[in-house]
C-alpha cells in the first residue's frame, strides 16, 4: 500500500496535497481505490462549489459499489480533473498522479493541519485490514 509522506490524510481515506496559493489537490488515497476495486465513473466536484470539511464532494462508481468523496478540507473549488469522466480507471492505476479529483482554495489553511500525517494514516489503514498491508 502506497502513502506518500508528502501528504496529509483524512479518516475518510482522501489525501491532500498542499500547493502555492492555499490551494490544496485531493483525491482518494491507494487504499481506497484497493478497496473500491475498478472504477467505472467519477462525479468531479462543480468548480464554483463552495464546500465544508468532511461534506459530501464527488462520487466514484466501481463494479462493488458507489461511494462519497469527502471534502478533506473546507473551501471553493478552483479546479476538477474532467479527465475522469473518460479515464475513471487513473484513480486505480495513480491516485496520488493523474487520478487527483480537485483543487480548493482553503478557506481555513489551519485544517490542514488536523488531518493525518502519513505515519497516522498507516496506523489507521493497518489497524482496518487486520495489518494484512
Amino acid at each position: 500500500m502506497n502513502v506518500p509522506d508528502d501528504l496529509r490524510y483524512s479518516e475518510d481515506h482522501e489525501w491532500v496535497r498542499v500547493e502555492d496559493g492555499g490551494r490544496a489537490r485531493f483525491g482518494i488515497t491507494d487504499f481506497a481505490q484497493d478497496a473500491l476495486g475498478d472504477v467505472v465513473f467519477v462525479q468531479v466536484p462543480a468548480v464554483g462549489s463552495v464546500v465544508t470539511r468532511g461534506s459530501s464532494i464527488s462520487e466514484v462508481e466501481s463494479t462493488k459499489s458507489v461511494s462519497d468523496v469527502y471534502a478533506p478540507v473546507s473551501g471553493t473549488v478552483v479546479e476538477a480533473n474532467d479527465e475522469l469522466a473518460d479515464a475513471p480507471q487513473k484513480l486505480n492505476e495513480d491516485p496520488y498522479g493523474d487520478g487527483w479529483v480537485g483543487v480548493i482554495e482553503l478557506s481555513d489553511p489551519s485544517e490542514v493541519d488536523s488531518l493525518l500525517d502519513a505515519a497516522a494514516y498507516r496506523a489507521l489503514v493497518e489497524g482496518a485490514d487486520g495489518g494484512q498491508g
